[in-house]
């Protein structure tokens, strides 16, 4: 016997609801900027990624363009927003992480959360940072390797 969002074969039939954030690859050469996450409640002391999540009615690039400006006070034309990688990630039931990549914007990256950020630095993206978000240090490797898709932590 089989409830009434469950079909026979045990797959759940309601719509799933997926969290969608952007995250940013500022690019410098080979070098990528991170920040250091502090006061966050969430892998304090981990580098990461500029990012945020999508708000309502916004495209996954103007919430990148949104995050860059608020984050660290920088600039960034749509057509300057290159798709880097996209990954299925299985953290707080199901999210998709979008993962773009910059080499041109207008302004000086500055730290414009410091009660969130202790700090910004540039890496080399073949050498990400020891202490990382672990699905963020996967999709580096994935962006590394030309890989364009993956799934996380299913």
């Amino acid at each position: 016997m089989t409830d009434a969002t469950t079909k026979s074969h045990g797959s759940d039939t309601r719509r799933h609801k997926v969290t969608g954030d952007v995250h940013l690859l500022l690019r410098r050469g080979n070098d990528v900027l991170f920040g250091l996450r502090q006061n966050t409640g969430y892998e304090d002391g981990a580098w990461h990624l500029p990012s945020g999540h999508l708000e309502a009615g916004e495209s996954v690039i103007d919430a990148l363009i949104r995050e860059a400006k608020e984050e660290i006070g920088i600039s960034i034309a749509p057509e300057d927003v290159h798709f880097a990688h996209i990954m299925h990630n299985s953290s707080s039931g199901g999210r998709m992480a979008f993962f773009f990549s910059v080499r041109s914007w207008k302004g000086e990256p500055e730290n414009q959360e410091p009660d969130k950020c202790a700090e910004l630095q540039w890496v080399s993206a073949n050498e990400p940072p020891e202490r990382m978000i672990d699905y963020c240090r996967a999709a580096m490797a994935h962006i590394v390797s030309g890989s364009p898709f993956s799934i996380y932590g299913w």
